[in-house]
This record gives C-alpha cells, sequence and structure tokens, in this order.
C-alpha cells in the first residue's frame, strides 16, 4: 500500500493517524476531522460577523432609494456622496492600529466589541434629522468597522495553509454578496414598513439592521475564534499537530515578535507590501461602485423602490455562486494569478456593455450585465486578498500587510463614491462604468507585477540554496516570515 493510499485511509478514518511524516502523529483523531471543527469554529462566525459588518456599510444605498435623500433634503449636489466618502477616511486611518489592538486584546473581544459599537452607529443613523447628523453617524461607523476586514482575513490567515486557504477565504468574503442579496430582501420588507411609529421606512432599514447586529454581537463574544495558540476548544495534541502544519507551510507563526513602531515599519522595507496594496485599491473601487449605487444603476431602468430592492438580490446571489467555483479551482490547481485576470476580465465585459447599451427597452440587457460585474469582480477581490496575505509570514508581517492592503485598499472607495453622481444619471452613469473599467484594467497589471516580484524572489532564493551556503539556517524565521531565505512565495 501506498503513502497516498494510507494518507487517503486516514482522511476516511481508517487509520488513527496520517502517514508518517515530520508532523507529530494525531491518535485521537484525523487531520480532515480536526480541519474541519476548524472550519466549524472559526468560520461561520467570521461570516456573520463580516455580512452584518457589510449590510451596515452598504444599506445606505437601500435606504435612499426608500427616500432617504428626499427626507435630509440632499437630493441636489453631491451632499449624499460626501456622506459615502466621510466613511472612508477613519476605515483608512485605523486599520493598522486596529489589527494590533487584535493580536493584544484577542479576537473574540476585539472583534465583538467593535461590532457592538458599529450596530449602535447603525441604529443612531435611523434617528438622524440632517446631513451634518448623517455625516456624524457615517465617521463613526467607519471607525468602529475599520478592524473588521483586515482582522478577519489576519484572523483565517493564521489557521489555514495557503494551499487551503482560498476556499475558506471566499467563503467568508463571500459574505459581501450574501450581504448585498440579504440587504435587497430586507429592504423590500422594511419599505413597506413605511409610517409605522411614524417612522419613514428607510429609517426602519437602518433600526431593525442595526439592533440585530447588536444582539448577534453579544452571541459572537463567546463563539468568536482566538488563534490556534489560545483556541480553549483545541486539544493540546491537535493544538501542536495544527501548528507545526501551518509552521511547515509558511513558517513559525512567531506568537511572541514584538510589534512596536519600528517593528512596523520594518514591514515597509519590502516594496511587495505596496503592490498588494495597489492591487486591492484597483478592485475596491469598482466593488464600491456597484454596492453603493447599485440600487440607484437599477433604479433607473424604470422599476419602483420596492421593485428595484428585489431586482438587486439576484446578481448578488450569481457572485455568490461563481466566487465558490473561482475559490474551489484556485485551491484545485494551487494557483492564484489566472483566477485573478479571468474574473477581472468579465466584470470589465459587463461594465463595457453598460457603458455602450442604453435605454428602457435594453433593460434586460444591462441587467444581465449586472451579473457579470458582480460575478467578475467580487470573485477576484478574494483571490487577490487571500494570494497576498498567505504570502505573508508570521504574525507580525501578516497582521501589518493585511491592515496595510485593505486599509490602503480602501482609498478607492473614495474614488467609487463620486464616481456614480446624480447628474450623470441623464447619461446613463457612463463616468460611472467608465472608472471602473480603468481601475480594473490597472488591477490586472499591478497583479501581473506582483507575480513577476514573487517569481523573482523565490528563483532567488533557490539559487541561494543552491550554492551552498549555510548561513540561512541560522535566520530567525519567526522574525522574518516570509523574508526568510526557506520560504517560497505561492503564485
Amino acid at each position: 500500500m501506498g503513502a497516498t493510499d494510507l494518507r487517503e485511509k486516514a482522511d476516511e478514518g481508517q487509520l488513527q493517524s496520517p502517514v508518517p511524516s515530520d508532523l507529530p502523529l494525531l491518535t485521537q483523531t484525523t487531520e480532515r476531522r480536526l480541519m474541519a471543527k476548524v472550519d466549524w469554529h472559526v468560520v461561520p462566525c467570521l461570516c456573520v460577523l463580516y455580512l452584518l459588518a457589510f449590510l451596515d456599510r452598504v444599506n445606505i444605498s437601500n435606504a435612499k432609494v426608500l427616500g432617504l435623500a428626499e427626507d435630509l433634503d440632499i437630493v441636489e449636489g453631491t451632499k449624499y456622496n460626501t456622506a459615502l466618502t466621510i466613511f472612508f477616511v477613519p476605515y483608512v486611518l485605523f486599520e493598522i492600529p486596529s489589527n494590533i489592538l487584535l493580536k493584544k486584546l484577542r479576537p473574540h473581544l476585539w472583534l465583538s466589541l467593535c461590532m457592538f459599537l458599529f450596530g449602535l452607529v447603525t441604529v443612531c443613523q435611523g434617528l438622524v434629522t440632517t446631513w451634518g447628523g448623517l455625516m456624524t453617524t457615517r465617521w463613526f461607523l467607519g471607525m468602529f468597522e475599520t478592524g473588521m476586514f483586515p482582522g478577519c482575513f489576519y484572523l483565517l490567515g493564521m489557521w489555514y495553509k495557503r494551499s487551503e486557504a482560498q476556499k475558506r477565504f471566499s467563503f467568508f468574503f463571500s459574505s459581501t454578496t450574501l450581504a448585498g442579496a440579504f440587504g435587497g430582501l430586507l429592504a423590500s420588507g422594511l419599505g413597506k414598513m413605511h409610517g409605522v411609529c411614524n417612522l419613514a421606512g428607510w429609517r426602519w432599514v437602518f433600526l431593525i439592521e442595526g439592533i440585530l447586529t447588536c444582539v448577534v454581537s453579544f452571541v459572537l463574544f463567546f463563539l468568536l475564534p482566538d488563534f490556534p495558540e489560545e483556541a480553549k476548544w483545541l486539544s493540546e495534541e491537535e493544538r501542536v499537530y495544527l501548528r507545526a502544519k501551518l509552521a511547515k507551510d509558511s513558517g513559525h507563526a512567531g506568537t511572541d515578535v514584538r510589534m512596536g513602531l519600528r517593528d512596523v515599519l520594518d514591514v515597509f522595507k519590502d516594496y511587495k507590501i505596496f503592490i498588494g496594496g495597489l492591487m486591492y485599491f484597483g478592485q475596491i473601487v469598482t466593488a464600491y461602485g456597484y454596492a453603493y449605487f447599485a440600487p440607484s444603476i437599477i433604479q433607473s431602468y424604470g422599476y419602483g423602490p420596492i421593485q428595484t430592492q428585489l431586482y438587486s438580490i439576484p446578481p448578488w446571489a450569481a457572485a455568490f455562486g461563481f466566487s465558490m467555483v473561482i475559490a474551489y479551482s484556485s485551491d484545485k490547481l494551487r494557483h492564484r494569478l489566472a483566477f485573478t485576470i479571468g474574473p477581472m476580465l468579465i466584470a470589465m465585459a459587463g461594465l463595457g456593455i453598460l457603458l455602450n447599451v442604453h435605454g428602457i427597452e435594453n433593460r434586460d440587457v444591462q441587467y444581465g450585465a449586472l451579473f457579470l460585474v458582480t460575478s467578475g469582480c467580487y470573485s477576484a477581490m478574494p483571490v487577490v486578498v487571500c494570494w497576498y496575505a498567505m504570502n505573508l509570514g508570521g504574525h507580525r508581517r501578516r497582521s501589518v500587510g493585511t491592515a496595510w492592503q485593505v486599509g490602503f485598499g480602501n482609498i478607492g472607495g473614495i474614488v467609487a463614491t463620486y464616481s456614480f453622481l446624480e447628474k450623470d444619471r441623464a447619461n446613463f452613469y457612463k463616468p460611472g462604468f467608465s472608472i471602473g473599467i480603468s481601475f480594473l484594467a490597472f488591477s490586472c497589471a499591478c497583479c501581473i507585477v506582483y507575480f513577476l516580484a514573487v517569481w523573482h524572489q523565490n528563483r532567488q532564493r533557490e539559487q541561494v540554496m543552491a550554492s551552498g551556503d549555510p548561513s540561512y539556517l541560522e535566520e530567525d524565521d519567526e522574525r522574518l516570515g516570509d523574508m526568510a531565505t526557506k520560504f517560497r512565495y505561492a503564485y
């Protein structure tokens, strides 16, 4: 019986432990069962958390269709766009500090606390009566949501090998598409509550979704996982095996490595950190352009407010299914570049149709193009983030690097909020679609540059190891992370 057969039987539970290797033996479980246990404890909690975070972030687009702009007298000019923009200022500024606090305070405490606070702000958003009040709540919403996305990706990255990560990353990221679909469905129902307690329907969107977020935050305080070194639901045998497995894949985690200012700044000596931010920046412009303005675009096809909410659901649902196909294929083939470029080309094709096909008589074609935009854009984004995050080794570089990518990338959200202006509605939102195509092309170029960079560094390290110079054996892998000579980048 070969090693492959032994490993398959071990995964099926026919052997107590995996085939002998340099990993510790598992006597009480199998690797497959252990990873299923990790999945059930880690992925669902983070998906629920980010689903509600994204929902509370973009539900303003549903509220606008239900009359928010008219009630707050912000129909004319760019006041509505400015209210979207203000969210990204604290969101960008506090990404790295938030990930450092996540490490110091532990994920279950920090993430659930932030979740309660942004849920409370969402409730307050439903009570505002002026544009100034809306601006204030959007600022605090950005401040309290700042740690959600990079924190969750950082935490996910500390639980899985690189060849296991993409399916989990994409399933987590699909929370955004589910939030878009769920938000449209919920808004269509809450919009019918117009007049209940003398409140407009759009106010009920914020109130109900904010209260839901606050309630769930208390539950997640007890359910959210910490890092593998701290998780109480792992046995000592499982913990030792998991740490050895992850160290073999991407080096030692460096749990106790310092996280001072100098250590944070050292991360930015690597030029690939900046390329990672630019890859995500191009994606974000198109993603938020759609997330914030899809209801307005669909409404321009001649649908009423409630119809608009319902028609916003299918493109998000299609994006969820397509993203999982892309994730499974990427993990199966252990390749990333093609699965970033391909989906982006699909999204660009959809935007090209929207740029050139107009009129209510062609609304079926335009509506179909929205499926291409969501499916392409929201499938490429998790691959871009996973590829970059899993190429960062150790707590220090992964926490700072993921926070930088998401923080810098979300500057693209500021561009997105001014991509679709009310004055462009008569011109079929052509500037917004053109901007989306341009930034996706930019992201494609950055992905190719990143591929060349990691391929070149792998070649260099292979040459160093082949030269017979043993100095790399003395490197401090916990401090260097992916900068260690033995580390190999995935692409």
